[in-house]
């Protein structure tokens, strides 16, 4: 928008200019209506080339110019006529055609009454969870089959965390395998932060979670280590506490929920608790 604003002063400040130059002597005059003609062709000629672009492209090119550091991971028709969805991550917006608006928050779809964004949202959150490797995440799976996979954004210094952790083997008892993602809620750098990435580091993670969770001082350690980008991860996903539950369509909540109530909803598909 101030590139536009820019781009408007200075036609303004051009035809000032002209106007001046007109006042000077018909020669002049003739020239400068000259000029403006063969501009104003140059300018519609422009606009008939920019209506040719890929819808795509202008959007892109649109967002490039407010946010020249952020690269949309999608952009494609949105249910509604006339904007493209762009996604970033597990975040949505939605840009009109020209590239001019942008509206950014849920779309409701009053007939069915389903909440088409974060329908939409929760797919890439799964999608994006499925890319990750196992290897790097927490996991504490059932000793029979799994029924369930629960994804769960998790600080060990966090009460509700201990106390979900606390009833780890209920869940797996249940068939649910929990996956923890790391997610130290004062941020990277933080003590909390390297508390984590010494757990992440240990020889036996599962281990050394436990018994961080339980309020144990962990040998401080260093690796390669996931923690940072499971954060990231995370911030995108729009967490905010912990725990944060995702469940296997992709939909979240946050807080602890008890074991028990947590299969009834798994199985049943109902609403997810507020």
């Amino acid at each position: 928008m101030i590139k536009g604003l820019a781009l408007v002063t200075a036609l303004v400040l051009a035809g000032a200019v002209l106007q001046s130059c007109a006042d000077s002597g018909s020669d002049t005059g003739a020239s400068a209506e000259s000029n403006a003609q063969s501009n104003a062709g140059s300018v519609a000629q422009s606009e008939a080339q920019a209506e040719t672009r890929p819808v795509t492209q202008i959007v892109t090119e649109a967002l490039e110019a407010v946010m020249p550091d952020e690269k949309p991971d999608s952009v494609a028709p949105a249910p509604i006529p006339g904007f493209q969805e762009v996604t970033y991550g597990a975040q949505i917006l939605y840009i009109s055609d020209d590239g001019r608006y942008a509206l950014q928050g849920d779309l409701l779809d009053l007939a069915s009454q389903e909440n088409i964004t974060e329908q939409r949202r929760s797919g890439l959150r799964i999608e994006r969870l499925h890319d990750l490797d196992t290897n790097k995440l927490i996991v504490f799976s059932p000793e029979g089959e799994t029924q369930h996979v629960l994804y769960v954004f998790t600080d060990v210094e966090c009460t509700y965390c201990q106390l979900l952790h606390s009833r780890i083997a209920e869940y797996n008892a249940l068939g649910v395998e929990v996956r923890y993602l790391a997610f130290p809620r004062s941020g990277i750098g933080s003590q909390d932060y390297y508390k984590m990435v010494s757990v992440w580091c240990a020889p036996d993670r599962r281990a050394a979670l436990t018994r961080a969770k339980a309020g144990e001082k962990i040998p401080a350690a260093n690796c390669d280590n996931p923690v940072s980008e499971e954060y990231e991860i995370g911030t995108q996903f729009g967490v905010s506490g912990t725990p944060t539950l995702v469940f296997e369509d992709g939909r979240t909540i946050p807080g602890y929920v008890p074991p028990e109530r947590l299969l009834a909803f798994l199985e049943s598909h109902a609403p997810l608790p507020q």
